[in-house]
């Protein structure tokens, strides 16, 4: 489910809990690498994403016992660096890579079911942590190496053996028996549930859902542009009876205003007491009045 693109609110939902900030996935990237050589090996990964913040995440599940299985997620994040940075390209543009591992098998001695695990540079002396300066978009900050280095999480789901109480226990509670609860919070499963109910149908089920939401959205594109023509149609008579309003309204106004009542426009040049002239420009003004408010 975490691998369909479909499913980014599920996959989101997990790393949110997992790495305690809001991640938004915005693409699924090739989840196996390039072979350079024939000599090369592949860099298979169940789920390679990117985030919004340009850094690259890698999600496996192992379900049978590997011996080297540490080696090979070392070399699938050092795969991953040198893939997304090109030949020429500054240092400043290799991304920071999340190695998930969701483990069904016994890795090794250890009695917790979480385990972190990121770089730091510990004083051999003082005991403190060194932060180093980098340069930041256009600013010189201090960051810790583990805020550069790639962080790795291994999940061992067998080992989960208590009542789930926070998101992330719900989430590993659902890795190990695939039962979501009926009231859960935990991001990203509920939609998790809503997929499964889904992915547990058999064929014949899931083509008749499938004809049902497309006759859903066929129906609700219908009523949509039914109310958009509405809406044209509702503006264009508006404007329509504005149109015959306003000859009503010209009409009334002619009238109350009698033809030898035609009200004295001054004309340039020729003030109301010059004769003949006045009286022609005057004729002209009130054919054109009664042009203007002439019933269409």
């Amino acid at each position: 489910m975490l691998r369909n693109k479909a499913n980014f609110g599920v996959l989101e939902g997990f790393l949110t809990v997992l790495l305690g900030e809001p991640i938004r996935i915005v693409e699924i990237l090739e989840s196996e690498g390039n072979q350079q050589r024939e000599n090369d090996k592949f860099n298979r990964v169940d789920i390679k994403a990117r985030n919004s913040k340009d850094e690259i995440i890698i999600v496996e599940v192992q379900n049978t016992r590997e011996i080297y299985y540490l080696e090979r997620i070392l070399f699938g994040v050092a795969k991953a660096i040198t893939e997304h940075i090109e030949l020429g390209e500054l240092y400043s543009q290799v991304k920071k890579v999340y190695s998930i591992s969701i483990l069904y098998f016994d890795i090794g001695k250890g009695n917790d079911y979480l385990y972190h695990g990121q770089n730091s540079f510990v004083g051999v002396h003082t005991g403190d942590f060194l932060e180093v300066t980098t340069k930041e978009k256009d600013a010189i900050v201090r960051k810790l190496p583990a805020e550069i280095f790639p962080e790795y999480f291994l999940i061992r789901v067998n080992e989960f053996n208590k009542v789930a109480v926070t998101p992330l226990e719900e989430w590993i509670e659902y890795l190990k028996t695939g039962i979501i609860r009926p009231d859960t919070k935990a991001p990203g499963l509920e939609e998790a549930r809503r997929k499964l109910i889904y992915y547990n149908m058999d064929r014949a089920e899931q083509l008749a859902y499938d004809e049902h939401i497309n006759a859903v959205m066929i129906q609700n594109d219908v009523l949509s542009t039914a109310a958009d023509e509405g809406r044209e149609e509702g503006r264009q008579e508006g404007r329509q009876e504005g149109l015959v309003e306003g000859r009503q309204e010209g009409l009334a106004e002619n009238r109350e205003c009698p033809n030898d009542e035609i009200p004295e426009y001054p004309l340039r040049g020729h003030p109301p007491s010059d004769g003949a002239v006045y009286q022609r420009h005057r004729r002209i003004i009130k054919s054109k009045i009664l042009f203007i408010f002439r019933p269409a």
